[in-house]
């Protein structure tokens, strides 16, 4: 029975997690009879998980955990929803700020609620957008909490540049983003932020931490040390993302697990060894309790400063899990206390189940908890001068072979020399950065600080050094061509079987990953891509992907990406294939005549290329008239399809066939 009982806890988040899969993935919203359904059938399911007889508890506490999660995932996707406006809008927007990053094109980006839209209704506006600021903005110095006015472009959040390719406008939903875009014109202030707004005083915190803490360590050493200590990577540049994202050091500017262990332990270990040396105190009281006491006490004031983004506070509930265990007298670092972490997660925002961030966090985690047996029958027989660095390689290797598909899955690329860089850089990032930044915050109130941040400078300084050192080696990245939609949930099914499962169930575990790899590595890329606005049509030659113009570089690096081309949008606009002056490009395909019409002057253009069995892509509405003699998608139809795929036998799939109607799909 003890047995059962430990099984089930370990199995709860896979069988949340399938519920939550199927809402996810299913081809259109459940209703409220779905709902009734999956609720009634709880009912006899849950019966005989209490009640029923020993053989049944287990197998219907599965299938009542995956309706639950099937219902979580609805009631959190209806839950969260807010009005997305339905067409571009340009005009005054004024707002408050809630949120300060960086976009991908490293411009200053602001997150703004409580909104006001010229001739907008209260009813339709959303509830908050996020403005991308170009041009010179150096008079405006944001913080959250700030009501700021300025006349700037807003649409709908993207759907994804080709079916079955991510769809930011589910993020969007979930994150609340009921509109994204950006301004040219000066950002004003109407009014600076309310010193009584608490919700808000987290954040005006943090960034005024982050400016403290540029301030004093200049340049991007100071960005970085104030992204792992406040969460704010505003400061970084693209240059550095990038190296970073090249090194496969990335992880380390993104407050996770990693960092909130760090700083946890560190805390752990400086209190315990402090009441150790206490003398008297270790033998009367209970110094490890106090010691996790004091460490969760310092993750909980770093989430309020880092701010409470998923991946932070998913990073929290793990560190608070463990520690907690420690004070219960369990093991702090096991699948029970990963599994129990888990099961938090997925009720509080089920939609972490599709996120990288939760995938690759648990992933690595689960992959070193399994090393440790290993890793107890082979480190007593290594010198001590070996061990630290042993257990340095050996976690490295693992969490990143962990980590690698789901990487390669979610981003196209791994890093070639990831473990290099990780070698160098996390172990002076345990050591020295993150110790010196719980110091500097402890002596801070007394204007100690300067020596520690100083220590940490210098140390943040190593961790960008190796990003570009790695980041420039030959082939230090290698693309790799995405999956189907169905590779990672199968991959991911089949790993928590193989690990979790005995006898013949981990052998049909290793089945399902087998058919995972299989899938991924035999399904082909689409033949023939078409933009979501008619901008840009690709097309597979011997070369890689021809692209019908240059331009539409976010499209055409999607593209790219998925593809596994490492390939520039320019190069692969160069590749042979399509024929004809830029505003009226042509291709044979299908054994049909492809026509690609753009520009102000595809109207005209368009009574030459509509003929029999003609496939005309043109990017703005068609001028009046009959165009049924060929096979037209113009921006009208577009919009209402999204992206246009076609297979090698020419079969069309659009976006949002592949999607369905879902909330955050607009339809």
């Amino acid at each position: 029975m003890a047995r059962a009982q430990l099984d089930l806890v370990l199995w709860m988040p896979v069988a949340l997690g399938l519920g939550i899969g199927l809402y996810f993935l299913a081809p259109q919203e459940p209703g409220p009879v779905v709902y009734a359904v999956a609720a009634v059938l709880c009912i006899p399911t849950g019966w005989s998980w209490l009640r029923g007889p020993e053989g049944a508890r287990f197998p219907a506490a599965l299938v009542t955990l995956a309706l639950l999660g099937f219902v979580l995932a609805g009631q959190r996707a209806h839950q969260v929803g807010a009005p997305v406006l339905g067409f571009r809008y340009y005009g005054p927007i004024e707002g408050r700020i809630v949120a300060i990053d960086r976009s991908g094109s490293d411009h200053l980006r602001l997150t703004l609620d409580q909104l006001r839209l010229d001739r907008i209704a209260p009813e339709r506006r959303p509830g908050k957008v996020r403005v991308s600021l170009h041009g010179d903005q150096a008079h405006l110095h944001p913080e959250p909490g700030q009501r700021v006015a300025l006349t700037g472009h807003l649409q709908p959040p993207n759907g994804p540049a080709e079916p079955g390719g991510f769809d930011f406008r589910r993020l969007a939903w979930f994150q609340g983003l009921g509109a994204v875009g950006y301004t040219r014109s000066p950002v004003l202030q109407l009014a600076p932020p309310d010193p009584s707004d608490w919700q808000l005083a987290g954040h005006r915190l943090r960034m005024r931490l982050s400016a403290g803490l540029q301030a004093q360590l200049p340049g991007q050493a100071g960005a970085v040390a104030a992204a792992l200590l406040t969460g704010d990577r505003s400061g970084i540049s693209d240059a550095t993302m990038q190296a970073m994202r090249d090194s496969n050091l990335v992880h380390v500017i993104s407050i996770s697990g990693l960092h909130m262990g760090m700083v946890a332990g560190f805390v752990f270990a400086a209190v315990r060894l402090a009441l150790v040396a206490a003398g008297r105190v270790a033998l009367v009281w209970p110094v490890k309790k106090i010691a996790a006491c004091a460490a969760l006490v310092a993750a909980t004031l770093y989430l309020w400063v880092a701010g409470p983004q998923v991946a932070t506070q998913r990073a929290y509930i793990m560190a608070a899990v463990m520690l907690l265990a420690v004070l219960l007298n369990r093991r702090a670092f096991s699948l029970r206390t990963l599994a129990l972490a888990a099961v938090i997660l997925l009720v509080w925002e089920p939609e972490s189940l599709t996120e990288p961030g939760f995938q690759m966090s648990f992933a690595a985690t689960i992959a070193l908890v399994l090393s440790l047996g290993p890793w107890a029958q082979i480190g007593p027989r290594l010198p001590k001068w070996v061990r630290p660095m042993a257990m340095l390689v050996l976690t490295s290797v693992v969490a990143g072979l962990a980590t690698a598909p789901i990487t390669a899955a979610q981003f196209h690329r791994i890093s070639e020399y990831g473990l290099l860089a990780n070698l160098l850089a996390v172990p002076v990032m345990g050591v020295l950065v993150m110790p010196m930044g719980v110091i500097a915050a402890v002596v801070a109130p007394l204007g100690l600080e300067a020596l520690p941040l100083w220590l940490m400078g210098q140390g943040v300084a190593w961790m960008i050094a190796v990003a570009e050192g790695v980041a420039a080696l030959d082939g230090a990245v290698v693309a790799i061509a995405a999956p189907a939609r169905a590779v990672l949930p199968l991959l991911g099914f089949g790993a928590c079987i193989a690990v979790l499962a005995r006898g013949a169930g981990s052998s049909f575990g290793v089945l399902i990953l087998i058919l995972g790899a299989l899938l991924w590595f035999t399904t082909p890329r689409p033949f023939l891509l078409i933009a979501p606005e008619g901008e840009l049509v690709g097309v597979v030659t011997d070369e890689g992907r021809a692209l019908s113009k240059s331009g539409a570089s976010f499209i055409a690096g999607r593209w790219l990406e998925a593809d596994g081309d490492e390939a520039s949008a320019e190069d692969a606009a160069a590749r042979p294939g399509f024929e004809g002056p830029r505003g009226a490009r042509k291709l044979q395909v299908f054994g049909r005549r492809l026509w690609h019409l753009t520009g102000k002057s595809a109207g005209a253009v368009l009574l030459e290329a509509c003929t029999a069995d003609a496939l005309v892509i043109l990017d703005r509405a068609a001028p009046e008239g009959d165009w049924r003699g060929c096979d037209l998608w113009d921006l009208p139809r577009l919009r209402r399809s999204g992206a246009l795929a076609f297979d090698a036998e020419g079969l069309p799939t659009t976006a949002n066939q592949a999607v369905g109607q879902r909330l955050w799909s607009g339809r």
